[in-house]
């Protein structure tokens, strides 16, 4: 066998032996992402059961039916009796939460936190009465 392949494969495999303890944790630590979304769907803390009572939803089960034929949250309040505002209200009430988190984690500074918070109103009720076809 040649030499310098024993060489280099004998180096991968001390390199790997070595570094297989920290190829399991990532060097690079991820920045956290906000969450965007205007429906949370997750029951976990609570929030999915205040947007369907705000929405005047029975389950989960059908927000999910209706948001995947295309109807927006306005007109899922308003087939269903819900009301938008309060909608809109908790959707912004959770994204300031969520802002703020961040700029306290240091993930955001005091700049960012100032423009998306400005922007927070705008975006949610714009997304709140865009349909978005899924199918």
């Amino acid at each position: 066998m040649n030499m310098k392949r024993v060489i280099i494969v004998g180096t991968v495999i001390v390199t790997m032996s070595f570094a297989g303890t920290a190829w399991g944790k990532s060097a690079i630590s991820p920045i956290p992402l906000a969450k965007w979304s205007i429906v949370n769907i997750d029951t976990k803390d609570g929030s999915g059961d205040e947007l369907l009572s705000a929405l005047n939803q029975a389950s989960e089960d059908d927000l999910v039916q209706d948001l995947y034929v295309g109807k927006s949250l306005r007109t899922i309040a308003e087939e269903n009796g819900g009301d938008f505002n309060e909608v809109v209200a908790l959707q912004v009430r959770q994204l300031r939460e969520q802002l703020d988190q961040r700029l306290v984690n240091g993930n955001i500074s005091l700049e960012q936190h100032a423009a998306q918070m400005n922007e927070l109103e705008s975006l949610v009720t714009e997304s709140a009465n865009t349909a978005y076809n899924l199918v």
